[in-house]
């Protein structure tokens, strides 16, 4: 069963970043759904890892928007991203040292920092950029 379903709520009217968070969404659900079927542990760290990667990649085509069209928030935009990121890693490291292990609380994190960085920070932009011609 999903976490997490993509609602039109979550669009930020940009096709290529709704997309991005669409995959986003996708590997929260993996990691749920493995770990309600009790393989979480066997799944954990290549999530993790494919997280990591999207993290660097999702975030630096967002940074890029913010750069070419000016966008007013973008240092502090920078730095949630900054944060996300240093925190999947963290974790990724707790769960290479054997000091963590998929629970609900990292699984309420990705839901809540998604909901959240979606819906109060990314949707900042979507009006700004699209304004720019951004679609």
């Amino acid at each position: 069963m999903a976490l997490l379903t993509w609602q039109d709520k979550y669009s930020v009217g940009i096709q290529q970043i709704d997309d991005q968070h669409k995959q986003l969404i996708n590997m929260i659900n993996e990691l749920n759904d493995a770990m309600l079927a009790g393989k979480g542990k066997e799944v954990l760290l290549p999530v993790l890892n494919k997280l990591a990667g999207y993290c660097v990649s999702h975030f630096a085509v967002e940074e890029k928007l913010f750069d070419t069209h000016a966008y007013p928030e973008t240092a502090d935009h920078k730095e949630k991203h900054n944060k996300m990121t240093a925190k999947v890693k963290a974790l990724i490291g707790e769960v290479q040292n054997g000091k963590s292990t998929i629970s609900i609380e990292v699984m309420s994190f990705l839901k809540n920092w998604l909901d959240k960085h979606i819906m109060e920070t990314d949707k900042k932009y979507g009006p700004y950029l699209n304004s720019k011609g951004v679609k």
